[in-house]
């Protein structure tokens, strides 16, 4: 049987897991991987810090996404279920690249390319699906959705999870669901799915670049599809999550080890060809193993509910969608400055934070703008759905 009770230490994992982003987006302009634009004192000194969230953060975002998405199917009839999810996620996503997104690829430009055109002149460009921004061989495919690659796949995700619905029922969903939940018991709980993602990393992540394309992007649908439908299919398997709550710190010891594991490897470059294999199936490790004691604490912790969380849960999807631009917005405002780095990241954070709160409480009293923020036209803060459980003696 699965139970309809609403998880709400799933609800703050997401809220969290999202502001997670803010910093990670964040420490993306300060580190040397790839980004949009990048510090003038850009180098590897907090890429180990990165590296403890990179492994897990987006899977654990389509895993929790999976299992809201599953309880939103069984309080809606299918039809109206994949409108409503259509709605609040393709009107955003839209919205975004037409508005929100194009000043990150307008900035990148100008400091890859040196682009000297206006803003004006850069938006004719991109609503002209220009791709003449070439470095290296490598062009800038305009339009673009940069950060909001995840609406648009969670929109995809969400037809399959639908057109599963339509085709065995949500009765056999359920079943599976069960099963699932006897077998993710004990050692297999963390052995099992870990193995699985080590095997689409090992088989894949050499043969397909990750690209957030969507239709090209095969290491990554093998990797986040799975995760979102078994969300999906463990949402009310309440045995399975107190599982996870059993195995929480053996997971979260487990995840540090790999992380430290993996911060060696990326720092030993004569181990980049010996130990790849190993390294990827570590990676896998760490990322499930994160999930699992992130999920666990919550579950242990975080399982009440509030008017903070009802008013985070609202407005964590609109700071999703404005956050990363003004993270690149901020960021070249603040190079005048020239503040050391740690002390301008923490500036960084801050402005963005308060921005983004700051078009949310814009956004929720406008009902014409709602929709285009994720947000329904008439939408309330949400009240709690059942009493808010005690905490265990």
């Amino acid at each position: 049987m699965h139970n309809n009770e609403r998880l709400y230490f799933l609800d703050w994992i997401r809220i969290c897991a999202f502001f997670l982003l803010i910093l990670y987006h964040t420490g993306m302009y300060y580190v040397t991987w790839d980004w949009h634009v990048k510090s003038p004192q850009a180098g590897h000194a907090i890429e180990p810090l990165m590296l403890l969230s990179s492994p897990w953060r987006l899977s654990l975002l389509f895993f929790v996404s999976g299992v809201a998405s599953a309880f939103l199917a069984r309080k809606l009839p299918a039809g109206r279920f994949l409108r409503q999810r259509s709605g609040r996620l393709l009107l955003p996503l839209l919205f975004g690249m037409l508005v929100i997104v194009p000043p990150q690829p307008y900035f990148e430009v100008v400091e890859k390319l040196g682009y000297a055109g206006s803003y004006g002149d850069f938006m004719g460009l991109y609503l002209r699906a220009y791709h003449g921004f070439c470095k290296d061989g490598h062009c800038l495919d305009l339009p673009t959705w940069n950060h909001l690659w995840f609406v648009a796949y969670l929109w995809v995700y969400t037809l399959v999870l639908a057109a599963l619905l339509a085709s065995i029922g949500s009765a056999r969903i359920a079943a599976v669901g069960t099963r699932l939940a006897r077998l993710l018991t004990g050692w297999k709980a963390i052995v099992l799915p870990a193995a699985l993602l080590g095997l689409v990393r090992i088989a894949l992540k050499p043969y397909f670049e990750e690209t957030h394309a969507l239709v090209d992007d095969w290491f990554n649908h093998a990797t986040y599809l799975p995760l979102f439908l078994a969300g999906a299919a463990l949402a009310g398997q309440r045995a399975f999550w107190r599982e996870l709550e059993t195995l929480r710190f053996a997971a979260l010891g487990i995840a540090l080890a790999c992380w430290a594991a993996l911060v060696t490897y990326h720092w030993q470059p004569e181990a980049v060809q010996t130990w790849t294999t190993a390294a990827r199936a570590v990676w896998a490790l760490c990322q499930w193993c994160a999930i699992v004691a992130v999920c666990g604490f919550g579950h242990r912790h975080l399982g009440f509910d509030s008017a903070k969380r009802r008013y985070l849960t609202q407005a964590v999807f609109p700071v999703y969608i404005a956050h990363q631009t003004l993270i690149v917005c901020f960021s070249r405002l603040l190079r005048t400055a020239a503040l050391p780095p740690a002390v301008e990241g923490l500036v960084l954070v801050v402005l963005t934070l308060t921005a983004s709160f700051g078009i949310f409480e814009v956004v929720r009293r406008v009902p014409l703008l709602r929709p285009w923020f994720g947000l329904k036209r008439d939408e309330v803060p949400e009240t709690a759905a059942v009493p808010a459980p005690r905490a265990a003696a």
